[in-house]
Formats: structure tokens, sequence, C-alpha cells
């Protein structure tokens, strides 16, 4: 039985990983949130290192308020950058593996092809910034480390867009959806049945930047409107611009990533976006 540390747990990736660990019996989650270990503490992280042993780490927490992130800079970087160092060198420190979990807000979203892992990369937002801080300061420390970068993550639980859109389907007659923002939507089951085939293959020589996310590509506005085909809403769909969403953090406008690395190196068949919305509005 294999120890993971899971960071986060309670996040919706955290949560998606606990749903679907009793199919991998070789490994036991310790799973942990602000609550049970504050990963911005070099010395908690040390102690609880050394109360058992972590065959690794799964860095599922990050601070994730993209808007609030413009205002709030340092604790952006403190979730995002410091707190991935410490668990990277007590990862380092104690042999243990480490996935750090990423984004698709690393790049300007000014291209016009699927994202590859050696693509340039251009920030334009304090959120996207940190996390890629984040990511050069865990190859940096682990250069055995997997950074998965996904987009447009979704599941039953939290905050995000999939339950927001039932909502306010169920509240509203007409909903305004932004059609020129493109990426792939990703449902969290999918990626942390990923994340575990991961851990069970070796680790050497498989370090590095891989992209995650469902198959195909999708506005938001193609999102809303196959929400609403598979809840069978009322409410009329409308496409519009981004501009009549101002928010303070910009967005990329195209963020679809290449998954041929992943797939080839880990041998995984990534479900199309719109099979796994279908099997996660039907739970």
């Amino acid at each position: 039985m294999k120890n993971i540390l899971v960071t986060g747990a309670k996040g919706q990736l955290g949560l998606a990983l606990q749903s679907i660990a009793g199919g991998y019996p070789d490994f036991h989650l310790l799973c942990t949130d602000k609550e049970e270990l504050d990963i911005t503490d070099a010395t908690a992280v040390n102690a609880f290192f050394e109360q058992q042993p972590i065959h690794a780490v799964v860095n599922c927490a990050a601070y994730t308020a993209v808007d609030k992130a413009e205002q709030d800079e340092e604790a952006a970087f403190r979730l995002n950058f410091q707190a991935p160092l410490i668990l990277a060198e007590a990862a380092m420190q104690h042999n243990a593996g480490f996935i750090h979990i990423s984004t698709d807000y690393v790049f300007d979203g000014r291209g016009s092809r699927p994202y590859t892992e050696t693509d340039d990369t251009s920030p334009q937002s304090i959120y996207g910034s940190s996390k890629l801080r984040g990511e050069a300061t865990v190859l940096g420390i682990h250069p055995q480390a997997v950074v998965l970068r996904t987009s447009w993550l979704y599941s039953r639980n939290g905050v995000n867009f999939v339950l927001r859109m039932q909502q306010l389907m169920q509240e509203k007659e007409s909903l305004n959806v932004v059609f020129d923002q493109t990426g792939t939507p990703t449902y969290a089951p999918d990626l942390a049945a990923a994340i575990f085939t991961i851990l069970q293959q070796p680790a050497e020589e498989r370090g590095g930047i891989y992209h995650y996310s469902n198959e195909g590509v999708a506005s938001w506005y193609d999102f809303a409107v196959a929400i609403k085909a598979l809840t069978g809403a009322a409410c009329a769909i409308q496409p519009v611009t981004s501009d009549q969403f101002p928010t303070a953090a910009q967005r990329p406008a195209y963020s679809v990533l290449n998954k041929g690395k992943i797939k080839s190196v880990y041998g995984l068949t990534i479900p199309y976006w719109k099979d796994s919305l279908a099997v996660c509005l039907a739970k």
C-alpha cells in the first residue's frame, strides 16, 4: 500500500480523486486541506512527511479566484508558488514523487492551434503568472515531478460552470454566454483517473510538463448549449462577445491544449468533452 498525500482535498479534483480511489487498491490517500495541513508552512509540511512514509504528492491546492488575484497578488503567489516550492522540497528530501496541477492560463490565448508543452508561455493575469512560477519552481527542485496543465475544470462539486449554468437555466428565461473564448472542458474524475495512471507507472525519465483536458474544442457558448440539451432546460442561450462581461483578469481567448504527449507517454485514452459532460449530468 502506497501513501499518496493529496493537498486541496476538498476541491473539485481532490474530491474526484477520492471518489474513484476504490478502483486503485494499491494506493491510500492521505487527504488534507488547509485545516489539516498548512502547505505554506515548511515546518508543518516537513513534520507531516516525518509522521508516515509518503510515496507521492498530488498537489491539487491552488489559489483559483482569478479576478480576486489581481488585487491579492501576495496570497496568490503564496499558494501557487511558495506552497509548491515547500512541497517539492519535502518530496525530494523523502524520495517521494510529485504531481502538480497547473493551468491553461499560463498562455496568452493569442494562439490558433492547440498549445503544446513546449510553446512559449505569456500569462496575462496574476493567477496565470503565479501558476507559471509554481511550475518552474517545482521542476527546478524536483526534476522528476509531473506538472499537469488543465483547463475548464468541472464536476458535481464546488463552484464551476456546469453547476452555475444548471442553476441559472432554472431561474432565467434567457442567458448570455460568451462565444469568443475557446478551450476544452475537463471533467474532474477523468483528470483524476489520469493521475492514478501516472502514479502507477515509474517516474524515472517521465518528469516534465504535460497537458490534459478532455478531447475536442468548445466555446463557453457551446458548453452552455450542450448543458441545456442534456438537461432539457427551456432557457434560451444567446452568444455574446467577452466585452459584454468585463472582468478584472484577462482570460485566454484560445486555450485548447494538445494532449499528444500525455497520450503517448502514459498510454491514455481521453474521453470527448460532450461524452464526459453527459456522464456528469446523469449523476
